[in-house]
């Protein structure tokens, strides 16, 4: 049996997720669940840390990176020491270079795999497709990211809230950061305003979550009947399917968080495709082709279907695609003025928009060079 998946999310640090983390664990060792800690982040805060008491911590891993000594949990040791729940601070922290894997998510899953039921913690700016909204609201875009599926396999996702106003008064008093550190976080990330947005999004993708795992009205896992009569958990499809178009723009890493994400409200299926069409008489160094296949492989990443497909118009290879796969809605970038190609006097968005009157397209902002606030 496959482990469970606790998500305690935030919208900053100090909220108090790793506190009610560890009161559940206490709570569970009290019933005889075989508890242990795989990997704690105290920060200094000296209530979290007493939360602590009793629970037995698998010693961290020492790790060498260009002469530095790094501290990481230790996948390997948990899975022998096999507990009943393991209990994971940081759920996005990226794992030192030279690791068997990259991101800890991918150590936590390692775990539900071995049968292993996971407490973890994280904070909504970390949500890969709320990427782009995050950097508009804080001016800092997050490197350290989580695939929306990786949430959405959560069996619970809770979210830990403290209004703003609180959580101010707490870093003021010296509860979330050393005085030095709290008075830098006012002046920056730690403004009112900004954690009133980061509030207002994790209270959606709460919502949205329990959204998600409540389709046959509060059943405690919606069960779908197939006609074989085999039976699964996934919710019932929409009609919606989604078609998002991939090019060499920077600007399609956004164009990809935004389809996924509605796709995702949608329970919609989704594509992403590209067209290659003169990739042969490119010059290497225009680095075209590279940025394609990563924007593709970004896409396979967040679980979208990609494919590159070959034609001469881009325009009417991308509609005859989505009109043979059922799409209902189809994603474009809107660039600025000559970064589409174009075509007996139409560019690209123009093109589509004229042959693909039987769906509905949708063309997003770039908003890369607009002023973060």
């Amino acid at each position: 049996m496959r482990g469970r998946l606790k998500i305690y999310l935030g919208y900053a640090a100090g909220v108090g997720k790793t506190y009610q983390m560890l009161e559940e664990a206490q709570e569970m060792k009290r019933q005889g669940r075989d508890v242990v800690i795989g990997y704690f982040e105290p920060h200094g805060r000296k209530d979290t840390i007493g939360r602590t008491d009793g629970l037995e911590f698998i010693p961290r891993r020492r790790v060498e990176y260009r002469g530095t000594v790094f501290e990481d949990m230790d996948t390997d040791a948990i899975l022998k020491r096999r507990p009943q729940v393991c209990m994971v601070d940081e759920f996005p922290h990226s794992n030192i270079p030279g690791s068997e894997r990259e991101k800890r998510w991918q150590d936590v899953q390692v775990l539900l795999d071995a049968g292993i039921d996971v407490l973890t913690t994280m904070n909504i700016q970390h949500l890969e497709s709320l990427n782009d909204q995050v950097w508009r609201i804080t001016g800092v875009r997050v490197r350290e990211t989580i695939p929306d599926w990786v949430m959405q396999q959560a069996d619970q996702v809770v979210m830990v809230d403290l209004t703003p106003r609180a959580l101010l008064n707490r870093l003021a008093r010296g509860v979330v950061y050393p005085p030095e550190k709290a008075l830098e976080a006012l002046k920056n990330f730690f403004q009112e305003s900004t954690l009133v947005a980061l509030r207002e999004l994790a209270l959606r993708q709460t919502a949205h979550e329990v959204e998600i795992r409540q389709v046959d009205y509060n059943s405690p896992g919606f069960q779908a009947v197939p006609a074989d009569g085999d039976v699964t958990d996934e919710p019932p499809r929409s009609q919606e399917r989604i078609l998002i178009v991939v090019t060499a723009d920077p600007s399609t890493a956004m164009l990809i968080r935004r389809g996924k994400r509605v796709a995702d409200y949608l329970h919609a299926d989704c594509f992403a495709v590209a067209v290659r069409t003169n990739w042969d008489r490119l010059e290497a160094a225009s680095g075209e082709r590279d940025a394609v296949e990563r924007h593709l492989n970004f896409a396979r990443n967040l679980h979208i279907e990609a494919r590159l497909l070959g034609g001469h118009d881009v325009a009417k290879t991308v509609v005859e695609f989505a009109r043979l796969n059922g799409v209902t809605q189809l994603f474009l970038a809107r660039l600025s003025t000559g970064r589409w190609p174009a075509f007996g006097g139409r560019n690209l968005v123009q093109q589509v928009v004229r042959l693909a009157r039987d769906m509905q397209v949708i063309i997003v902002a770039d908003r890369s060079k607009q002023q973060a606030h």
